[in-house]
């Protein structure tokens, strides 16, 4: 059963790697801020675990500040004790200093640790978040010279429109005028040639009538 479980996951976990390649074939700029939302989401993984271990080191101090001064205290005890000849109590003084010193060494110790591997942790989180900065303003540039091409590669396509289709409608429209004009003229010729010929018959008429 466990195994069918398995085989089916890594099959899905496969289409969706598929899916994904496809995916940033066809569009980089999404694969690219995919990417970029998974790299925010690791860097708040990792601001995290960087809170985490500045409180780990506060612990630390604070449990060895406590377990110093309770050693500090008892060897203070201890002397006492033994100046006073109580054995007994100078024995127990001396075995909680023990206890409480031991304990000491051992926050110490921890607590350098911690600042030590704090100091790692906070100047990979800066190179990563550095990193992260440098990538979102790389994208922003790509995303610049995209809005370049996509706006030339629009401006080219209107040009060439421009260039082909209404010029010709300007060459169909120049020639509508033309006919338009070439009709107006012809009825103009038509009906003055028209009034030109009655006149020259009503001066023909007179001159006949005259004789």
């Amino acid at each position: 059963m466990t195994n069918i479980f398995t085989r089916i996951k890594d099959s899905v976990s496969a289409d969706l790697h598929q899916i994904m390649d496809n995916k940033e074939a066809q569009n980089p700029v999404t694969a690219l801020n995919h990417y970029l939302r998974q790299s925010e989401r690791e860097k708040e993984k990792v601001r995290k675990l960087v809170e985490r271990q500045y409180r780990l080191k506060e612990e630390f101090t604070k449990e060895y500040l406590q377990a110093q001064d309770l050693a500090d205290k008892r060897i203070k005890q201890a002397k006492i004790a033994e100046k006073a000849g109580e054995l007994e109590m100078y024995e127990f003084a001396m075995k909680e200093h023990g206890e409480y010193q031991a304990r000491a060494d051992r926050m110490k110790a921890s607590r350098e640790e911690a600042v030590e591997q704090l100091t790692i942790l906070e100047q990979k989180y800066e190179e990563m978040k550095h990193k992260l900065k440098d990538m979102r303003l790389r994208r922003m540039e790509l995303m610049g010279r995209e809005n370049i091409a996509r706006a030339s590669h629009q401006i080219n396509r209107v040009i060439e429109e421009i260039s082909d289709k209404p010029f010709s409608k300007f060459g169909e429209l120049e020639r509508y005028i033309e006919g338009l004009e070439y009709k107006v003229n012809s009825a103009y010729y038509k009906n003055t040639f028209d009034s030109k010929i009655d006149k020259l018959e009503r001066e023909m008429r007179n001159k006949e009538n005259e004789g």
